[in-house]
């Protein structure tokens, strides 16, 4: 997830809200985690379960992260 950040995949606005969550949780340090694990039960059991895909666009590359 920090890399798809970096990379500007991913805006900061969502970055903040999944701090924010992953805090009330006491996974304070999970945000980057969530921007790939979209189930509830990941994001509570700190755990990936499901296998996650996300694409996005730099000015020279053409990213997938699994």
């Amino acid at each position: 997830g920090h890399l798809i950040y970096k990379c500007g995949g991913i805006d900061q606005r969502t970055i903040e809200k999944f701090e924010k969550e992953a805090a009330e949780l006491g996974k304070g340090s999970f945000k980057y985690a969530w921007v790939l694990d979209k189930l509830k039960s990941e994001r509570e059991r700190g755990i990936t379960i499901d296998i996650a895909l996300w694409k996005f666009q730099t000015p020279k590359y053409e990213v997938t992260v699994i």
